[in-house]
């Protein structure tokens, strides 16, 4: 139409990953993994700087839903399903503790 202009498609970029055995080479003897969570942020990813992991989210920190989604991008960057992580320690704290089984 005349005099109407059109939007782009606004899509979410994919979240930025590092590999799987980089993570995996971070956890400890016991299969856990420490991580700092930023919620809220504008993009999701997870980067390894100075050989601490750093997981940022969109979701707000209420209700869980922040620590599902980093449990769900874990997962996702691990190649695993979410129900192979679980929450060990910092359930209100942005540093945490995730048992990632085998």
């Amino acid at each position: 139409m005349p005099g109407t202009t059109r939007r782009p498609c606004l899509a979410r970029p994919k979240a930025d990953l590092p590999p799987s055995a980089a993570l995996r080479a971070l956890c400890d003897e016991q299969g856990r993994l420490a991580v700092r969570v930023t919620p809220g942020a504008r993009s999701e990813g997870i980067a390894i700087a100075g050989g601490q992991v750093l997981v940022k989210v969109r979701a707000k920190p209420e209700d869980g839903k922040a620590n599902q989604a980093v449990l769900d991008l874990l997962a996702l960057a691990l190649g695993c399903a979410p129900s192979r992580l679980r929450l060990l320690r910092g359930a209100t704290s942005r540093d945490k503790l995730v048992q990632v089984d085998h």
